[in-house]
């Protein structure tokens, strides 16, 4: 078994097709932290890790070299590296920036065990290429401004459209989520709070919406208030969904437990990479759960082949303009390429154009 050599990082402001409006804040350029993980075989691996605050990409990057030391001159086996990387920080927690490293080193092992196969990573996970649905995830638009996301959706060909909600009022969430209805016909419509409302403003936000056909609201109150999810859940016909902060599997174990949704969506970094993504697949599938995916569309495409209960796959495109061969859509779906790995290869004139 070949022993990795060395974890190089670059950090990057991704460019974005449009800038990502939130109740939070805005994203201009998505921070990005490049990984290269290298081999005595002469195999790398490549993947990235995202952070939505630029002043944070630097503590990033030092987490991921860190946990690259950690690993320097260990075998290239995905599973045994992650298991070591779990026992090593058990006094320190894998949680949040930390947890986030982990799983990015992770999906770079996995790409470089699977380059060295020779095959993509769903034919490694024992998994068969399938064309998976995907929608179009979208900022915060009002009701005038989202018609032209609306009709980018269709024009484009996604199946799906995700916006996000969280305006002053009621009435202008409404009024958002109509306007995109009345473009998007029969495709389905999500919507996303980004965990902006507190429990009673939650309650009457998502009774009103009740009726306008979503297909499911995501994080109306903070992502591990399982309680209120739960609530929120046995209230409403429209599917609750959340995941993409979970750090970890367990996390994914205690919301099961409390049932606060109908829908799951791992985000791979926080769920701790390719390994923690099977442990939380592996759940969904025991819940008989709809499980997506959240970001990281190019590893999203092959994990989703791999995931008994897969769902969508959400499309926010950040590291396009960073690779040589970015995935296609084709009729509202994508199928992993079959190149090796992952199948990203850096566009290193793209890169440095965008590096920090």
């Amino acid at each position: 078994m070949p022993a990795i050599t060395a974890v190089y990082t670059t950090p990057v402001l991704a460019p974005l097709a449009r800038p990502l409006k939130t109740a939070s804040g805005h994203i201009e350029k998505f921070p990005l932290v490049l990984i290269d993980l290298h081999t005595d075989a002469g195999v790398s691996g490549h993947a990235y890790a995202e952070i939505y605050l630029p002043e944070l990409l630097p503590a990033l990057e030092s987490a991921i070299l860190g946990l690259g030391q950690l690993i320097a001159g260990h075998d290239l086996a995905p599973r045994a590296l992650y298991d070591f990387l779990l026992t090593r920080l058990r006094l320190w927690g894998v949680k949040n920036l930390v947890g986030v490293a982990l799983g990015a080193l992770d999906m770079a092992c996995w790409d470089a065990f699977a380059r060295l196969r020779d095959e993509p990573l769903y034919a490694t996970l024992g998994a068969a290429p399938r064309p998976v649905e995907v929608y179009m995830s979208a900022g915060m638009y009002d009701a005038a401004s989202v018609v032209e996301v609306a009709e980018a959706a269709v024009r484009e060909g996604y199946t799906a459209l995700k916006i996000k909600l969280g305006f002053a009022t009621l009435e202008e969430d409404l009024a958002a989520v109509r306007a995109a209805r009345r473009v998007l016909g029969p495709r389905a419509l999500m919507i996303d709070y980004n965990q902006c409302l507190n429990p009673q403003e939650a309650r009457r936000r998502c009774a009103a919406l009740d009726g306008e056909g979503l297909a499911w609201i995501e994080e109306p109150v903070l992502a591990d208030d399982y309680a209120t999810h739960a609530e929120l859940a046995a209230m409403l016909a429209t599917p609750i969904q959340i995941g993409e902060n979970f750090n970890g599997p367990e996390d994914m174990q205690l919301a099961l437990a409390e049932r606060a949704m109908d829908y799951v969506m791992p985000d791979p970094q926080f769920i701790r990479g390719v390994s923690g993504w099977l442990e939380a697949a592996a759940l969904a599938r025991t819940a008989r759960m709809p499980m997506s995916s959240h970001l990281f569309p190019e590893a999203s495409a092959h994990l989703l082949c791999a995931t008994p209960t897969g769902h969508y796959l959400e499309w926010l495109d950040v590291a396009s303009a960073l690779v040589r061969e970015p995935l296609a859509l084709v009729d509202g779906r994508i199928t992993p390429p079959a190149r090796p790995g992952l199948g990203i290869e850096w566009n290193v004139e793209a890169i440095a154009r965008h590096r920090v």
